[in-house]
């Protein structure tokens, strides 16, 4: 009788060949004859929607800090990226390329993330995905409200740039990239650090683990690398305004993505954010203005039937939303409870 040992050796050089298969697929595509520009920009707005998604589940699958508004992020990087290399006259006279531009915007949506985030990861539960909402609506209204920078309601408009085949390319080295980068972490003292943030926040401080500086160090990171995806957004769609640079389908995506593959595993976010996408593809394409309904449907069922999601059928580091939210919230209430206890009044 085979061992359990040897299915799972079996099963993991089956995933392995399988992994290899659809990557060398996807090198291949662009190359083979017949293929489209609309196919790779459709490809490449779903490495768009992975990377997305792998830099939330950073934050939520990870940490358990489930946020609402991590599109925020995205549209910094969008913004400024579309302000410095912009067509129109924004009050600045420049006109940067692409790559500077780009890297800004990497750069102004991590220093968000970090500010911002050493704020509101001292909150638990609903605070915090609460207060990520909120930033996200308020980051939206002022850049509707600063036109003479952002353009306002009109948007603006960047440089033609129609090379399908580089922005495939890019995104798809950037999404294995990062994918590489969250497997290595997870199986290092750091991954699993923050991981014990995620089960037990108040147990990991007592163990010595600076919880609040590593939380706030991975928010910058999974902010910095979505504005990147927002700015190579920006650039390859060549027009930005607030409702589709700052949309919250954006993050709903990503936690629904990260959901349907399993959150809190590598895998995941790839596999559920792939097949959302195109799953989606059909639904729009067959029910239009229904496929929203059926998109919240499909969430219900995600949430009812598959908390962990199908990876986290094959791996038990999977997680559920619905036990990441009573977690966080069980430790806010703890805390409260320990600051009723001990008010700053009391002490000396």
């Amino acid at each position: 009788m085979t061992s359990a040992g040897g299915i799972k050796r079996t099963a993991r050089r089956l995933i392995g060949a399988l992994v290899a298969v659809g990557l060398a697929w996807l090198v291949v595509l662009p190359l083979w004859p017949g293929t489209s520009d609309s196919m790779l920009f459709t490809m490449t707005l779903m490495f768009t929607s992975i990377g997305v998604a792998i830099n939330w589940n950073l934050t939520g699958g990870f940490t358990g800090y489930i946020d609402f508004g991590h599109a925020v992020w995205f549209g910094l990087g969008a913004y400024t990226t579309a302000i410095m290399m912009s067509l129109q006259s924004n009050g600045l006279g420049i006109g940067w390329p692409p790559v500077p531009a780009i890297a800004l915007g990497v750069v102004v949506a991590g220093a968000a993330a970090a500010l911002i985030g050493r704020a509101t990861m001292r909150l638990k539960g609903p605070y915090f995905s609460v207060a990520m909402l909120a930033t996200f609506v308020a980051m939206r209204e002022i850049v509707r409200i600063w036109g003479g920078l952002t353009g306002g309601g009109v948007g603006l408009t960047l440089p033609p740039y129609l090379n399908r085949s580089l922005f495939y390319f890019v995104e798809l080295a950037l999404v294995v990239a990062l994918a590489v980068f969250v497997w290595w972490l997870r199986r290092t003292r750091v991954g699993t650090a923050l991981v014990a943030i995620r089960e037990d926040e108040v147990g990991a401080e007592m163990r010595g683990i600076a919880t609040t500086r590593l939380k706030v160090a991975t928010f910058s990171f999974a902010g910095a690398s979505t504005g990147l995806f927002g700015g190579l957004w920006a650039f390859q769609n060549t027009f930005v305004d607030p409702d589709i640079a700052f949309t919250e389908v954006r993050t709903l995506d990503a936690i629904m993505g990260t959901m349907l593959g399993g959150i809190g595993t590598v895998a995941g976010p790839i596999v559920g954010s792939a097949a959302l996408y195109w799953l989606r593809e059909v639904l729009w394409a067959n029910l239009l203005d229904l496929h929203l309904i059926a998109q919240g449907v499909l969430l219900i069922v995600i949430v009812l039937f598959m908390p962990r999601g199908l990876v986290g059928w094959f791996d038990r580091r999977g997680v559920a939303v619905t036990d990441l939210w009573q977690r966080s919230s069980r430790a806010g209430r703890d805390v409260e409870r320990s600051g009723a206890d001990n008010p700053a009044g009391d002490r000396p």
